[in-house]
């Protein structure tokens, strides 16, 4: 089994470390786009374009599915994608994990790029998913850069600064962006109030990963022995994993990872 997962940087790491974890020897194919980061300011179409070239590296080694691992490029790509690569290739987005936030009753808090927040996508989601829950939108500015570079003080102020913005009865936090699931736990510990229940994370990771698998007709097998490789590709060239990947546990987690067979 061998399943592509495709981002900008490292924000597919969180997506990545999931399908590790439900199949450990499933091969594994990265494709980065270090040339084209971030994606979040760029145009819908130059988006489309960068996500699509990602995609076709990433196709090239013949995968079984392939994970768009990241919420803008979902948005923005995920029908071309669809479109160029299906029936072959099944695609996967990934999708802010409102809906099962909001079974619990909130309040919720979306945490999500400025570009994101507050856009028609988003409000669609909230509209469709949370309807008589109280809902806020948090841009978290600069959040998603910081984690990509590792930059710990850069991540540290920009949490800080969502968490501001986060009301205080908030009891449950949608992780709107695939970078903030690698800092999941320092987010908990800049909402939670004392006092106050636990709060209640809501990333996309593991339910991306087991549709995955569902797509291609795979059950989770997490005993299986560890012996998937690992092939990163930056912009279609083989390479190795972005150090910055390694300040975050799903990033050491595929450091001894066997070349690509």
């Amino acid at each position: 089994m061998k399943i592509a997962l495709m981002d900008s940087g490292i924000g597919l790491l969180a997506a990545t470390a999931a399908v590790r974890r439900l199949r450990p020897d499933a091969d594994l194919v990265l494709s980065l786009d270090p040339a084209g980061m971030p994606w979040g300011p760029r145009t819908p179409e130059d988006l489309t374009a960068r996500a699509v070239a990602v995609a076709e590296a990433a196709a090239a080694h013949r995968p079984d599915a392939l994970i768009v691992g990241c919420n803008t490029a979902t948005v923005h790509a995920l029908t071309a994608l669809r479109q160029l690569l299906e029936p072959d290739l099944p695609v996967v987005g990934t999708v802010p994990a409102i809906k099962p936030a909001a079974a619990g009753g909130g309040p919720v808090a979306i945490w999500a790029t400025p570009a994101t927040t507050g856009s028609p996508y988003q409000r669609n989601l909230i509209r469709d998913f949370a309807d008589g829950v109280p809902v806020t939108e948090v841009p978290c500015w600069g959040l998603a850069e910081a984690v990509e570079h590792a930059n710990q003080a850069a991540i540290d102020e920009a949490v800080t600064a969502a968490a501001a913005l986060t009301p205080d009865d908030v009891t449950t936090v949608v992780l709107g962006c695939t970078h903030y699931e690698l800092v999941a736990e320092r987010i908990r510990g800049a909402v939670r109030k004392p006092g106050r229940p636990p709060l209640v994370l809501h990333g996309s990771a593991g339910a991306v990963a087991a549709q995955a698998l569902r797509r291609i007709g795979a059950r989770p097998e997490p005993e299986t022995a560890a012996e998937g490789a690992v092939t990163v590709l930056l912009n279609g060239r083989e390479g190795a994993l972005p150090a910055p990947a390694l300040a975050y546990a799903e990033g050491r987690l595929l450091q001894a990872a066997t070349p690509a067979r």
